[in-house]
């Protein structure tokens, strides 16, 4: 796939960022609102105050997991969250490209592959983001720097599960907005 950005990742080497792939986030949020939209709805009534009140609680924290950031400046790589809700989830991880001793390969269960990047000062791996945007820039960028070799290096999953998953979202929604207008009356 084509992308407009730089295709010399030795001739721009200034800071970039990346964000989580938009598909991808998309169809996570998609997800979340599909499967608890319904269920204050669904609930007995005394409870339906306590789940529209957890309903934006849950929604801010699926909002905070998919908004995590790769970094990638002349001097390291930073993987975390923005400041909006760093304090709320401290994970993240950085390393300079002169630690990065190589990636390691491993199959997960669904017969994809992840990647970590090891460091050679602690011998430590961190997973290589494989779900941000601009995914062949972000490689050929982390190539440049490290010197690693990126040529097999893929999504984790393809395009295609994620968009069958989104559409199956968007239809679940669908259908649960018509059955809220065609059958008033059943919540309650």
């Amino acid at each position: 796939m084509a992308e407009s950005l730089s295709t010399n990742p030795q001739r721009d080497s200034g800071p970039r960022t990346y964000g989580m792939a938009p598909l991808i986030r998309f169809t996570l949020l998609a997800l979340y609102l599909a499967l608890v939209l319904p269920l204050p709805v669904l609930a007995p009534q005394e409870l339906r105050p306590l789940l529209l009140a957890a309903l934006p609680l849950g929604l801010g924290l699926v909002l905070a997991a998919t908004s995590e950031q790769v970094e990638l400046t002349a001097t390291d790589l930073r993987v975390g969250h923005p400041g909006w809700c760093r304090w709320w989830l401290r994970r993240g991880w950085q390393l300079s490209w002169c630690e990065i001793s190589g990636l390691t390969a491993v199959a997960t269960s669904q017969g994809g592959r992840v990647y970590y990047v090891r460091s050679a000062t602690t011998g430590a791996a961190w997973l290589l983001p494989q779900r941000v945007e601009h995914f062949d820039d972000f490689l050929a960028r982390f190539a440049s720097h490290s010197g690693c070799e990126v040529s097999g290096i893929g999504r984790i999953s393809p395009a295609w599960t994620y968009r069958l998953l989104a559409l199956l979202c968007g239809l679940m929604l669908l259908a649960e907005l018509l059955a809220l207008v065609l059958i008033p009356g059943q919540a309650g």
